[in-house]
């Protein structure tokens, strides 16, 4: 664990996962940070740790023990895996004394989430979510303003997706998000938008729509309500991110330049770091991911209930 009289090292981050988002966003920014080393690549299958280590000069890891080593060269670890199996590998980061750098959502299921969430109290160890929007530079200040002028009266969020739609391929188009649906690959974006600027959630309405869609009514503790809009796959046309809140002060939307998902996790590495050295939580940290994932399963929950 990073303590005051160590604040000075770089913060050395081991990487969980192999994929397209760690080989794109997580492996290049650690590699380039300069307030981070990358101590090291881990994934279950081990070609793809060791092409990933290799292209970026660390070592690489796998199985169960291969975790456990990587852990011990790590102050902190990074995650860039499937929401379930990243849940019971960050508890066992934080049992071993090392900070935590979480995916969204952290978990899909509530035990899940809590079991990360009490092991990273137990350890007094930092812990950041990477809510894109709640780091990238062109999102993070709107949302800190919106927060500061208060006074609003009703929010809409849509997060549309296309990612698979017939004719379309991408390699984010993994098995977890086809199973789990937009509800909780970008309803955790919505919602890290939505709650600093309009407080917790107290009420859930949720219904399904076409495909994967779901359509959420909420009610914040400020009073004011929002509507929530999550789909990965609609039509190609119908694809967009829109966020407007509208209040005593007028009406406001989200400005463009949520899109650089690789500055917007350099500021999380930034947040991770100064919440190890000074000991103060940061505001997306491991509770908020699993507050996110409360509030996702009871959505879930109403909208299969609502299902014909």
């Amino acid at each position: 664990m990073t303590t005051h009289s160590d604040a000075a090292r770089p913060l050395r981050i081991g990487l969980a996962g192999a994929g397209p988002w760690a080989r794109l966003t997580h492996a290049p920014a650690l590699a380039a940070h300069p307030r981070a080393v990358l101590s090291g690549v881990w994934a279950r299958r081990p070609e793809a740790a060791d092409a990933l280590a290799a292209g970026h000069g660390t070592a690489s890891y796998t199985g169960d023990a291969g975790f456990d080593e990587l852990l011990a060269v790590s102050d902190a670890v990074a995650f860039a895996v499937p929401p379930d199996v990243q849940a019971p590998l960050a508890a066992r980061a934080a049992d071993a004394g090392c900070h935590l750098l979480l995916d969204k959502p952290v978990a899909t299921t509530v035990a899940g989430a809590r079991e990360t969430a009490d092991a990273a109290a137990r350890a007094r160890v930092a812990s950041v979510v990477f809510c894109t929007l709640r780091f990238a530079p062109g999102t993070a200040g709107w949302i800190a303003e919106q927060a500061a002028a208060g006074g609003w009266f009703t929010a809409r969020a849509s997060w549309i997706g296309a990612l698979f739609a017939p004719g379309t391929s991408s390699e984010f188009a993994s098995p977890w998000r086809r199973e789990k649906g937009g509800l909780w690959d970008v309803g955790p974006h919505a919602l890290s938008v939505l709650i600093p600027v309009l407080g917790d959630v107290t009420e859930v309405v949720a219904a399904s729509g076409p495909a994967d869609t779901t359509h959420l009514l909420l009610r914040h503790t400020s009073g004011a309500s929002s509507t929530v809009t999550l789909a990965l796959d609609a039509p190609p046309g119908a694809a967009g991110t829109e966020v407007e809140f509208r209040g005593e002060h007028g009406v406001t939307a989200l400005p463009p330049g949520g899109g650089d998902a690789a500055a917007a996790f350099r500021a999380a590495v930034d947040a991770l770091a100064e919440s190890a050295r000074t000991g103060v939580a940061h505001p997306c940290d491991v509770r908020f991911g699993l507050r996110l994932t409360e509030i996702l399963a009871r959505a879930g929950d109403l909208g299969a209930r609502a299902r014909p």
